[in-house]
C-alpha cells in the first residue's frame, strides 16, 4: 500500500480503507468482510468523529480479515449541511474526499453475503428503517438513554457522559494509547469540547469523565488549540450558512408535520431581511415546496444583536393565500406560549413576515402550535395523542443536529454503490495532493 496523503497516520488509514473497499479483480470468495462503525442518522460532529476514531482503533487492535470501516450515516450530498463537521475535518487535515457515506455502500448486500459486522456509536438502537440490519450488530458504544435489550452476543457500553467521543477516547487510552496522534487527538478533543459546551459546568453537559479525557488529551498533545478558541470556532461554523443555496439553508435544520396539510418549519441562521433579499426567493420556495409536497413553509430565523443577544423572526410562505392567512392568524393568537409577533414589511406577495418578541420560543415550542393549527383545521379537537389526531412528523431527509438555540439543548433511492471509476477518482485526487505537497510521508 502506497500512502497518498500528506498526513502519515489517520488520514492514511482512511485512504487505505477506500482502496481496499473493492479490490480490483478479486474473486467473490476472496473479498474481505467489513466491520462497519456507524453513527446515528443526524451525523453530528460526535457521531462522525466517534465512527472515524473507533474504526481506526479497531483497525489497529483487532486481527483477522475484516476491514474496519467508518461509515457516515448520511448521503454524501448532505455533508455540506453540517458546516461544523466540514470545518472540523478541514481544520484537522482530513479530506472529505476520503470519507464514505451511506449512499456509497450497500449494507444489506454485505449482510446477505455474510460480510458485515456493525458497531453502533452515538446511538444504541437502529431506526425502524434499518431494523433488518440488527443481526449484524456486534457492539454498541453510546451516551444516550439505553433502549437496547441486553444480549450476550453484543457488548454494550452506555454511559450518560457529555459526548460519545469521551467513551471512544477512554477506550483508546486504555487499550491502545500508541495509536493516538495529533490529528486524531484534535478530532476527539474538539468533539468533547463542543458536546460539553466548552466544559462549562453551568451548561449541565460535562461529567467528570469528559473532563478527565479532555485533560488527558491536553497533557499528551500540548499543541492542541486552546479550549476557548477551538470551541468558539466550532460554534461559529455551526451557524455559517455562507455558500449554501436556499434549499440547503431550508434543509439544514427542518422538521415537517403532516395532517390535512403538510407543513415544515425550517430554522435559518441569518436575519429575515437577508433571507428575503435572496435572488429569486419566491421561485425557489415554490420549487422547494413542490418537490417536498409542502402546503406551507415557516422559516424561523435566528441571528444576534450587537450585544450578542439572540433574536428571532418568522416568515410564512404558501402559494395559497387562504392557508397563509389561516396559519398566520393562528400564530398571532397563540398563547401557549405567546410568540408576541409583530408584522414587518415583506417584499414578496406570498410571504408574511414577523418579528418574534418572545425570543425564548424556539422551534421546539413552535411545533406544538403548528400541530394545534392542523388539528383545528381538520375539525379534530383532540389535544392529546398525536396519532389520534391524525398527525405525524416526517422527514424526507435524515435529521440534522440541533443547536441549543433551536431545540433547547446543545446538541434509501435504490441500492447504493461506489463504482470503480469513483474509487479511481478518489485515489487520483489523493495522488495529486501528494505531488502538490512534495511527496508522501
Amino acid at each position: 500500500f502506497r500512502c497518498y496523503c500528506c498526513c502519515c497516520c489517520y488520514s492514511c488509514y482512511i485512504a487505505q480503507r477506500c482502496i481496499l473497499l473493492f479490490p480490483p479483480q478479486a474473486n467473490a470468495d476472496d473479498r474481505p468482510g467489513f466491520h462497519v462503525v456507524l453513527g446515528n442518522e443526524a451525523c453530528d460532529v460526535d457521531s462522525m468523529v466517534s465512527a472515524l476514531a473507533y474504526a481506526y482503533f479497531l483497525s489497529k487492535t483487532v486481527g483477522g480479515d475484516m476491514l474496519a470501516l467508518p461509515l457516515l450515516n448520511i448521503r454524501q450530498s448532505e455533508l455540506v449541511l453540517r458546516s461544523d463537521n466540514v470545518f472540523l475535518l478541514r481544520q484537522s487535515g482530513v479530506s472529505t474526499d476520503l470519507l464514505l457515506f451511506r449512499d456509497q455502500l450497500d449494507l444489506r448486500a454485505l449482510q446477505r453475503a455474510g460480510r458485515l459486522r456493525l458497531t453502533l456509536v452515538d446511538h444504541n438502537v437502529l431506526p425502524s428503517a434499518d431494523s433488518d440490519l440488527e443481526g449484524a450488530v456486534v457492539e454498541v458504544i453510546d451516551h444516550h438513554f439505553l433502549e437496547r435489550e441486553p444480549s450476550s452476543s453484543c457488548p454494550v457500553t452506555v454511559e450518560t457522559v457529555g459526548s460519545c467521543a469521551t467513551l471512544v477516547t477512554e477506550r483508546i487510552v486504555q487499550k491502545a494509547p500508541e495509536i493516538l496522534d495529533q490529528q486524531l487527538a484534535q478530532l476527539l478533543y474538539a468533539t468533547i469540547l463542543l458536546d460539553c459546551v466548552n466544559m462549562a459546568p453551568a451548561a449541565g453537559k460535562v461529567t467528570p469523565k469528559d473532563s478527565q479525557c479532555a485533560a488527558q488529551l491536553e497533557q499528551r498533545f500540548p499543541g492542541l488549540p486552546p479550549r476557548g478558541a477551538l470551541f468558539q470556532s466550532l460554534q461559529n461554523a455551526k451557524f455559517d450558512v455562507s455558500g449554501l443555496s436556499t434549499e440547503q439553508m431550508l434543509l439544514k435544520d427542518m422538521k415537517s408535520v403532516s395532517g390535512e396539510l403538510k407543513l415544515a418549519v425550517s430554522v435559518i441562521y441569518i436575519t429575515l431581511e437577508e433571507f428575503l433579499q435572496r435572488s429569486e426567493l419566491e421561485a425557489e420556495l415554490s420549487s422547494f415546496c413542490q418537490r417536498l409536497g409542502l402546503d406551507l413553509l415557516i422559516a424561523m430565523t435566528i441571528s444576534f444583536s450587537d450585544s450578542k443577544e439572540p433574536f428571532r423572526q418568522l416568515a410564512v410562505y404558501s402559494h395559497s393565500a387562504l392557508y397563509r392567512q389561516e396559519v398566520s392568524q393562528h400564530l398571532e393568537q397563540a398563547c401557549n406560549p405567546a410568540l408576541n409577533l409583530c408584522p414587518i414589511s415583506s417584499p414578496h406577495p406570498h410571504i408574511t413576515a414577523y418579528h418574534q418578541g418572545n425570543t425564548l420560543a424556539s422551534r421546539k415550542k413552535l411545533l406544538p402550535i403548528v400541530k394545534d393549527f392542523l388539528r383545528e383545521r381538520s375539525g379534530d379537537c383532540c389535544r392529546g395523542n398525536q396519532e389520534e389526531a391524525g398527525l405525524e412528523e416526517d422527514s424526507q431527509v435524515p435529521p440534522t443536529p440541533m443547536n441549543s438555540l433551536v431545540e433547547g439543548c446543545p446538541l434509501d433511492a435504490g441500492p447504493p454503490s461506489i463504482s470503480a471509476l469513483a474509487l479511481e477518482e478518489k485515489i487520483s485526487k489523493m495522488a495529486d495532493r501528494e505531488e502538490e505537497g512534495g511527496g508522501a510521508h
